[in-house]
Parts: C-alpha cells; structure tokens; sequence
C-alpha cells in the first residue's frame, strides 16, 4: 500500500534536514573540527528514521579505528544504512562527485572518489593508504555498481588494492564483509519483485524511485557483520575478494530465506541491546541528539 501524502512528508523533512546540516558540515570540514566525523553518522540515523527505515544488525562488532567495510550493493538507500552504522566516509566512484545535491553530500562527507583507470591506481591507492593510517574507516562495494538486490555481483579483486596498506603500528588493515537485505515491507516478507522498491539500478531514474519508495509503508533492512580479515590471514588479494564475496552471500541468503538470527547490536552506542535503527517516534529522533553533546 501507498500514500503520497506520506512520501511528501517524508521528502519536505529530508529536504529540511539535509540544507539545514550542510552549512554546519561545510564549516566543520573547513576547520577540521570533530564535528565533521560526527554529523554524517547522525544525520543518517535522522534520514532513516524519516524515510521508515528499520535496520536489524546481527553478527559480529564492528572494527574499531582504522579499516576498510565491503558490502554488496542493491541501492542508494545502502548510504544511510552504513553511515549510520559508524563514523566513516565511503569510496565512490569518480562519476558520484558530479552528482547533484548526492555529489555536494558525498564531498562533504570527505568521500575519497576513484577512477578505474590503471594509470591512478597507485595515486588512488595512496590517498587512501593515508586516510587509513590517520584512523578513519573506509566503506567500499566492491561489486562496482548496484544490482537488483536479489542476489551478489562477483567481487572485484582490483578494489581490494587498499588491503596492501599498513598502518602507523605495522599492522595491516582489517577488511570486513557486510551483508545487507531489504526483507520486509510493514512486516511482511517481501518477495523478489518487492524488493525493486527498494533496490535502485540500470538505468533507474532517482528521483521517481525515490518518490515511490517514500510512499511506501516500513521497510526492514537486515544487515549482517562478519568477522574481519587481513590480507597475510587471506594470502592475496584475489583470495581475500573472494573469501569476503561467499561471505556475503551467505549472510545476503541467510537474510532472505529469514535463517538469520543473530543478537542485536546497538545502533549510536545507545547501550540499549535489542535496539533497531530507524523507525522510532519523532520524540526519539530529538532524544538521539544528546548523543553529540
């Protein structure tokens, strides 16, 4: 069921949260401030919560510190998703800069863009290598584009490059799969042709999918964390893109056929076990800002 008097809601409070924070993200990226690692994080949180959102994690914690996330991707609703999940910044391809108003957020989150272009691999590959070594965590998906959401693109083993850097400590970087699955719409399970509501690919225009999916009623999102990898624990690159491809698709299946049933972890270190991301009422929304204080 739909209702675009919701969807309209829905698309006025994000238009208002969105160029509300920017002004506040530009200055806090200009004077390097704490806030700038900050606001993304809770500015999604806020988006799934306006977009009814519901975000079921389960599996293992995620990396503290440095480190590299990859996850399968189905849409632009997967942004939200992992910004919320943790203080960290997404490796886009170049195209996304030049994106409107998507571009300008990506930018301000101090996304690193690349090109898929041999001749800037190592440039590419370096500037992330520092990104790394200063403690920020990267989010990548290595299947290079979206897809239906029904099942997993093979991985590229070329992204997984950033597995070669080492940190300050001489350590090297821990790589962990994330599986994510949209599996239900206002509790219901929801199908393969379902799930096109959600996924955004092809040659897909944005904002009429948009429109539509914020007509929709509650969605839940099933996010699987697996246990971290180094690139000595996989033994090479190829390797290490593959060991974290069967990963996912086992966590991705494990979602759709309703075999998942991990522990809860909390979302914004709220302590509360059992917590979900999203889809609390509009008086928690106010309540999640003491979190930033």
């Amino acid at each position: 069921m739909t209702c675009y008097p919701c969807a309209a809601i829905r698309l006025l409070m994000y238009a208002l949260l969105t160029f509300s924070l920017i002004p506040v993200q530009m200055v806090a990226v200009a004077f390097n401030l704490k806030l700038a690692d900050d606001l993304p994080r809770f500015y999604h949180a806020l988006c799934l919560k306006i977009m009814h959102i519901e975000v079921r994690l389960s599996g293992e914690p995620l990396i503290e510190g440095g480190g590299v996330l990859v996850a399968n991707h189905a849409s632009y609703l997967d942004i939200p998703i992992l910004g919320a999940m943790t203080k960290g910044s997404f490796i886009a391809k170049k195209e996304v800069a030049s994106w409107p108003i998507f571009g300008l957020l990506a930018k301000l989150q101090r996304s690193t863009f690349v090109e898929r272009r041999p001749v800037r691999a190592r440039e590419q590959t370096d500037q992330i290598s520092q990104r790394l070594a200063s403690g920020h965590k990267l989010i990548l998906f290595p299947e290079g584009t979206s897809n239906d959401g029904n099942r997993i693109l093979p991985f590229k083993s070329t992204l997984f490059g950033v597995a070669e850097s080492v940190l300050p400590d001489g350590s090297q970087v821990k790589i962990q799969p994330v599986s994510i699955a949209a599996t239900r719409l206002d509790g219901a399970p929801m199908g393969r042709d379902l799930r096109a509501f959600y996924s955004w690919y092809g040659d897909m225009d944005l904002a009429p999918h948009l429109w539509q999916f914020l007509a929709l009623g509650k969605v839940t999102v099933e996010v699987v964390i697996h246990p971290p990898m180094t690139l000595a624990q996989a033994g090479s690159r190829k390797e290490m893109a593959r060991r974290c491809e069967s990963l996912v698709i086992q966590g991705h299946q494990a979602a759709l056929t309703g075999a998942n049933h991990g522990a809860s972890v909390p979302l914004l270190d709220t302590k509360r076990p059992g917590d979900l991301i999203g889809c609390s009422p509009l008086a928690v929304v106010f309540e999640d800002f003491r979190l930033f204080g």
